[in-house]
Formats: C-alpha cells, sequence, structure tokens
C-alpha cells in the first residue's frame, strides 16, 4: 500500500494540472496527461513496446467525461455550433477509428517519436499563430470537410487529445469566432474518445500496469477524471483574471520542451 501512494499523488497532481490548464487556456489536458502518464508508467517499470499505447488510450478515456461536461457548459450558453458537429462527426469518428488501428500497429518508440513531432508543432502554433489569421470565410465543405474531419480524429487519437489543438485553429481560420470554435471542438472530443476508448477496451497489451483493460488503465482513469473535474472550472474562473495569451505562450514553450525530451529519450 505505501509503494502505491506516491504513484496515487503524483496522478492526482497531473490530473488537477491537467484539468486547470483545460479550463485555462481551452488546450486538452490529454497534451499534458500522456507524456505524464508516460514517464510515471515507465519509473514504475512497465516499459513495454505498448506502453505508449496504454498512455493514450487511458488519455482519451479520460476525455468522454470531460467532454461532456465541458459541452453541458458551453451549450448552456448558447455558444456550441451544432451544426457543424453533426457536420463533422462521421469524418472525426471514422479518422478517430483509424486512429486506433494505427496505435495498434506501432510500437511505443515510435508513438513518441510521432507524439513529440505533433506536439511540437501544437505548440509552434500556440506562440506563432494570430487570431486574425484567415483561410476562408466559412467553413469546407465537400471533400475537403471529410478530409479535415478525418484528419481531426485521426491526429487527436495519436495525441490522445479532444481535438481542440487541431479543430479551433481549423475553426477560427475558418472565420468561426474563437470562443465559438473553442465550444464547438469541446464536442469533438466526445467523438473522438467514445469510439476510440470502446476500441482500445480490445486492444491487448502486454507488460501494463495493474488495472489495465485492453490498453485504457482504469485506476489511472479515475484518479485523472476526480482531479480534472475539480480542477477545471478553477481554472476557467481564473480565465478572466489572468491574461491568457502570454500565458498560453508560456505553456507552449514547456509544452515544445516536454516534446523535445521525448524524442531526445526515443531517438538516441
Amino acid at each position: 500500500m505505501t509503494a502505491l501512494i506516491l504513484p496515487i499523488l503524483i496522478l492526482a497532481a497531473v490530473g488537477a494540472f491537467a484539468g486547470l490548464i483545460a479550463g485555462l487556456l481551452g488546450v486538452g489536458g490529454g497534451i499534458v496527461l500522456v507524456p505524464a502518464l508516460l514517464y510515471l508508467f515507465s519509473g514504475l517499470g512497465y516499459g513495454s513496446d505498448d506502453l505508449m499505447q496504454i498512455c493514450l488510450a487511458t488519455s482519451l478515456a479520460t476525455i468522454i467525461v470531460t467532454s461532456a461536461r465541458s459541452v453541458s457548459a458551453h451549450n448552456r450558453k448558447g455558444a456550441v455550433d451544432w451544426q457543424i458537429l453533426r457536420d463533422w462527426a462521421p469524418g472525426i469518428a471514422l479518422g478517430a477509428a483509424v486512429g486506433v488501428m494505427t496505435v495498434a500497429q506501432l510500437r511505443s518508440q515510435t508513438l513518441q517519436v510521432i507524439f513529440g513531432v505533433l506536439v511540437i508543432i501544437v505548440a509552434s502554433y500556440m506562440i506563432f499563430g494570430r487570431s486574425t489569421w484567415r483561410i476562408a470565410d466559412q467553413m469546407p465543405q465537400g471533400p475537403v470537410k471529410y478530409l479535415l474531419s478525418g484528419l481531426t480524429g485521426f491526429f487527436s487519437v495519436l495525441l490522445g487529445i479532444g481535438g481542440g489543438s487541431i479543430g479551433v485553429p481549423i475553426m477560427t481560420l475558418h472565420g468561426r469566432p474563437i470562443h465559438r470554435a473553442v465550444a464547438t471542438a469541446a464536442g469533438f472530443g466526445g467523438l473522438i474518445a467514445l469510439p476510440s476508448a470502446v476500441l482500445f477496451l480490445f486492444t491487448p497489451t502486454e507488460n501494463a500496469p495493474p488495472g489495465t483493460i485492453g490498453a485504457v488503465n482504469i485506476p489511472a482513469f479515475l484518479i485523472v477524471i476526480a482531479m480534472t473535474l475539480l480542477t477545471a472550472p478553477v481554472g476557467a474562473s481564473l480565465a478572466h483574471s489572468l491574461d491568457p495569451k502570454k500565458l498560453k505562450r508560456v505553456f507552449a514553450v514547456f509544452l515544445a520542451l516536454v516534446a523535445l525530451n521525448m524524442l531526445r529519450k526515443s531517438l538516441f
């Protein structure tokens, strides 16, 4: 029991930080949770070729709960664009399913490299992106819509996130107001996480931490969810009293450093 106390406290702290960041910056906590789980589980001796799959799957499972709560809160303010969610749902869900099948076939080291590269791209956009940038005034339709929605689901699974870090830039670049984009992207999380988590429950893994079903670690899921639900509202409240633009750039630098460290460990 004593040996379990430290991992539980670390998971609680990670969940609290992830929830705070999600509420404060509108950035999915999964982008923090995946590397934290990787370092924790590997530090406890669970360093198999399937470890990254477990981290991604567990992160996505937590998003089912946080996405539902976030969408409900945004919907009470009338900020969710349900038409975009309906139009993008099939492509996102299909892309997520392909993402799960891809993750299941890749080694943990390969997934770490992919995660590191994608996080650096996300962090770069957070640092250098501007809210005034536009590609078009309307959301894409036809084949482009299905391509972008599928890629959103696919890459979100590879990152273990709910799609906000990808979906928000896509929507703002196509003329959607930032508050509406953030609210709608919260709905992407459920579309990505629910089918992904179900598929991951049937994905076999080796040398998994105790309490893992398929690729989803249930104890980590429960601890993280409990803390995230407590701290996300605190982060949302702080967002009104702090400068989120400066904080987002600082957080992006932190993400870039985490990603570079992951690349260093996996490549050298």
